[in-house]
């Protein structure tokens, strides 16, 4: 997306990177992007597609996943694991071995996010209902392995971000994760999910926490933007799905349900 970022908006900036970064380093020019680490990016002229289907079909050859049958989610709704879980032990070499080929699928798979992030907490010691919830994401994958990432050109793309929580999922230390995405134009270009720092004492809190970091993310976005010659000159919209967070939001004088929200997160309004 950045390639056509350079050549729709400020041609020359992008040839003139190239003649900087030749002058110090040694490199060829061999054109046009068209597979890296296991990334495959078709170029045409009405706009860019991402993929990793080879990779995805690598990864459930070597776990043996690639007869297996369909699901139209990565995660069961309401999935909740535990570290004092007492089912049987699953060997933990193989369990990082797929963990890691999952993590870099999150590169076009941005809707596995959530899902890898929640069973790689098991690592050091997976157990079996671990290792069934994994082998749910690598069923979601076989479905979708076709799928990808389609940016075309719009004159007018606007940034726009959504926010989401999961309040006290963690049944070990109950805290929250947060979630953003992004959008510009016909796709997603940026996507989080991370585990926040503090427990929520509310729905309304943990809200709140992940917005607070899809703000912080818009801004950075929109400065980044503004180099490229792709400025957003107008404010950025964030969807949130919480009537608390929002009248929160709205007016920064805490009540006396908010109170305990740590300071720094009024960044966010």
């Amino acid at each position: 997306m950045d390639d056509m970022i350079f050549t729709k908006n400020n041609p020359s900036m992008f040839n003139d990177f190239k003649k900087v970064i030749a002058k110090e380093f040694e490199m060829t020019d061999i054109g046009e992007m068209s597979y890296f680490f296991g990334v495959k990016v078709k170029q045409m002229r009405c706009g860019i597609f991402m993929s990793q289907k080879k990779y995805a079909e690598q990864i459930l050859k070597k776990f043996r996943m690639q007869d297996c049958k369909l699901v139209a989610t990565p995660a069961e709704p309401c999935m909740k694991l535990s570290v004092d879980s007492t089912s049987e032990q699953v060997n933990p070499t193989f369990f990082k071995s797929v963990i890691r080929s999952l993590s870099y699928l999150t590169i076009s798979w941005p809707d596995i996010m959530y899902a890898v992030g929640l069973v790689s907490i098991f690592m050091k010691k997976p157990k079996q209902d671990h290792w069934v919830d994994t082998k749910r994401i690598l069923r979601y994958i076989k479905g979708t392995v076709n799928h990808g990432l389609f940016y075309t050109h719009f004159k007018n793309s606007k940034l726009v971000g959504y926010s989401d929580s999961d309040y006290g999922g963690d049944l070990d230390d109950r805290k929250s994760t947060s979630e953003y995405l992004f959008h510009l134009g016909s796709a997603t270009f940026s996507w989080s999910s991370k585990k926040q720092q503090t427990i929520a004492l509310s729905t309304c809190e943990a809200e709140y926490i992940a917005a607070t970091a899809c703000t912080c993310q818009a801004i950075w976005l929109k400065n980044i933007l503004e180099e490229l010659s792709f400025a957003q000159d107008y404010p950025i919209k964030i969807y949130v799905d919480n009537k608390s967070t929002i009248s929160l939001a709205k007016n920064s004088v805490p009540y006396s349900q908010s109170k305990h929200i740590d300071t720094k997160y009024h960044f966010f309004c």
